[in-house]
């Protein structure tokens, strides 16, 4: 019998009896479609989380105040106001820190912006004309506030894309709106750097950090202190200049009471992605199991099947089959049906990925490689569950075949 034959046999073996192998690709299917699901929801995160760390900056430190105590109850790092205006603009001198290029300092406050009869809630950022430079954005339309404007406490305002869609601000440069109950006039809208997870980061407005602070949060102190270094080869040297300005300025003397941290944009990035995948690993080892379970079908059927033809595997052997032959057709039926569940789960994967991101707030990242590598690893998993029964069809002695009823 040569391979065509042998082909021929398996797949009439297997369209003999439809329901059970139906059954048997089904525990494949979903084995398959929940790997390639649960692996692209792992890359589709992780990438929407390197994503938010880039829209951060290039070559950045964050600086965040300390933690506050309350009786017995620590708050968490920026709980506490130790950060101030008069920090961020001593830390953007170039005599004691040279290898700091930008300096943004941010307040933030949740506002109500009006345009007319149109309202929008949105997070009112309070900052510096370096903003734009060290956050990396850019301006589509009109221009961002300027330093006089921030020393001026200017009622200017510079908007995202997706507040001024809210507004209804169809020629937003110019128009005037209502930050809480002040006037302000938009200046520029932000270039679009979309959603990551649930941060839209075209839904913004963007105000002088003394305007902010007069009108709305009434302190000198900063949430935040964005730090832009000249390059990644200094940014060692830039994270020790504002450690220790910032030591000085506080008149700390041992570096752990520091009422500040300040992080670098490479350990959010690594400690993001340690995280993903982490919990990307996790996650396909569950659907895995759904996996395994599919290949345990097959097995249970091939058996099943070896059962049900002993006669039938007896009078091959008797009429010249080898050994060799039966236990080639049982693998080749088990490796067709590991074949035929491993594209249709790759199939619904492909559609789970177009469909399911339209419920949840992350994408779904499925790539040529993951698919590829998921059919190889359903017909192994279809010829490893064949293997024991096709060894027992193959050592079945013919006489004893051919008396079995």
């Amino acid at each position: 019998m040569n391979w065509a034959d042998t082909m021929r046999s398996g797949l009439e073996a297997i369209t003999a009896h439809r329901l059970r192998s139906g059954l048997t690709v089904l525990g494949i299917l979903i084995g398959i479609a929940a790997v390639i699901l649960t692996v692209g929801l792992g890359e589709g995160a992780s990438a929407s989380v390197d994503s938010a760390i880039n829209a951060l900056g290039t070559n950045l430190l964050i600086v965040s105040p300390g933690s506050s105590t309350t009786g017995l109850v620590r708050g968490g790092f920026g709980s506490e106001s130790t950060l101030t205006y008069a920090n961020a603009v001593a830390l953007a001198d170039k005599v004691d820190c040279p290898d700091i290029i930008g300096v943004a300092p941010q307040v933030q406050s949740e506002q109500s912006l009006v345009n007319g009869d149109t309202n929008w809630d949105t997070s009112v950022y309070g900052s510096t004309e370096q903003w734009l430079s060290v956050r990396g954005r850019s301006v589509v339309d009109g221009s961002f506030f300027t330093n006089q404007e921030v020393s001026t406490d200017a009622n200017v305002v510079v908007l995202g894309q997706t507040t001024a869609e809210e507004l209804d601000l169809f020629e937003p440069v110019g128009a005037t709106i209502n930050i809480g109950d002040i006037p302000f006039t938009v200046v520029g809208v932000l270039n679009s750097e979309g959603s990551s997870g649930s941060s839209n980061e075209d839904d913004m407005a963007v105000i002088p950090i003394t305007t902010a602070q007069e009108d709305f949060t009434g302190s000198s102190s900063v949430n935040t202190i964005y730090l832009e270094a000249g390059s990644s080869s200094t940014m060692g040297a830039a994270y020790d200049e504002a450690d220790d300005e910032l030591l000085a300025l506080h008149s700390i003397n041992d570096p752990a009471d520091a009422d500040f941290t300040i992080t670098s944009q490479n350990s959010i990035e690594q400690t993001a992605s340690s995280v993903s995948s982490t919990l990307t690993v996790l996650l396909a080892g569950i659907a895995a199991i759904s996996l395994l379970v599919g290949g345990i079908g097959v097995m249970n059927i091939m058996l099943v099947s070896v059962t049900e033809r002993v006669r039938e595997i007896g009078l091959r052997k008797a009429l010249g089959a080898t050994p060799h032959v039966v236990l080639r057709q049982f693998l080749v039926e088990a490796s067709t049906l590991g074949f035929v569940g491993g594209l249709m789960g790759a199939a619904l994967g492909v559609v789970g990925a177009e469909v399911i991101p339209n419920f949840i707030t992350n994408k779904i990242e499925i790539s040529g490689t993951a698919i590829a590598v998921a059919i190889v690893a359903s017909v192994g998993i279809g010829i490893v569950a064949g293997a024991y029964p096709a060894y027992r069809a193959a050592r079945l002695a013919p006489i004893e075949a051919l008396r079995t009823e």
